[in-house]
């Protein structure tokens, strides 16, 4: 196999280039028609075009190849009744930078409790799915408004008390398979006197032994202008800097 052909193949995917996607996945097939991943990458390039007959055809010559195959399965079962837009992209997401991971504002996240088998199987990579809050839990639900599973418990209390205030998040699906599934939670905005105070903080730090003492009266100005509630919910996450 032409190595230098399947990455070609895979940059042009990634570049949302379908085009050359297409005509890459047909020479490596050229030389090689059983190869169920040029196939597979062929079904998607000619999904995101709009071709979605061909894309089901494709796919359904992979499970002739392979009929165990579990992308294609799952893809299939999921365009079952599916019918693309006259204009756009069949993708929900076609940017990959939407699972590029950002240190302090992304954080990846196995989700718990779980929906039934059917749900899960209509998951792919890049579906981007609603944050929900209640009292209690993080409940994330997709699109058509399905729950899906919820954040861990620690996740959550973060989340919601940052949200309170003025934090706002989205996210995508990352996997979906038997083995549980991935939701990759992205910081949208964050105001601007919490500038300093990151959704997902990675360093390790003690942060009253590093604060230097005109870092600390900024600290007491801050909290000055928070209310009460708000200002327990400021010395909660900075606290968590120190236990970290």
């Amino acid at each position: 196999m032409n190595e230098e052909l399947v990455q070609a193949a895979i940059s042009a995917a990634l570049s949302g280039e379908w085009e050359e996607a297409i005509l890459l996945n047909k020479k490596i097939l050229d030389q090689n028609p059983k190869d169920v991943d040029a196939l597979t990458r062929l079904a998607r390039a000619y999904a995101e075009i709009n071709k979605i007959k061909k894309a089901k055809a494709t796919l359904q010559e992979v499970l002739r190849i392979d009929p165990y195959n579990s992308i294609a399965i799952k893809t299939l079962t999921k365009w079952k009744n599916f019918r693309c837009p006259k204009n756009g992209s069949f993708s929900k997401v076609s940017n990959p930078q939407v699972f590029l991971e950002e240190p302090g504002k992304t954080k990846v996240v196995f989700l718990k409790h779980l929906s039934n088998p059917e749900v899960i199987a209509e998951l792919d990579a890049g579906d981007p799915v609603k944050l929900v809050i209640s009292a209690h839990k993080i409940s994330i639900i997709s699109q058509q408004n399905k729950y899906i599973g919820k954040l861990p418990d620690d996740i959550s209390a973060r989340i919601k008390k940052l949200f309170s205030l003025g934090y706002s998040y989205s996210g995508v699906i990352i996997s979906s398979d038997k083995n549980g599934v991935s939701v990759l939670i992205r910081e949208i905005t964050r105001p601007k006197k919490y500038s300093d105070i990151p959704s997902f903080p990675t360093e390790k730090i003690n942060y009253i032994a590093f604060t230097p003492p005109e870092l600390v009266h900024e600290e007491d100005e801050i909290k000055e202008s928070l209310g009460e509630d708000e200002e327990e919910v400021f010395e909660e996450i900075y606290t968590e800097k120190s236990k970290e």
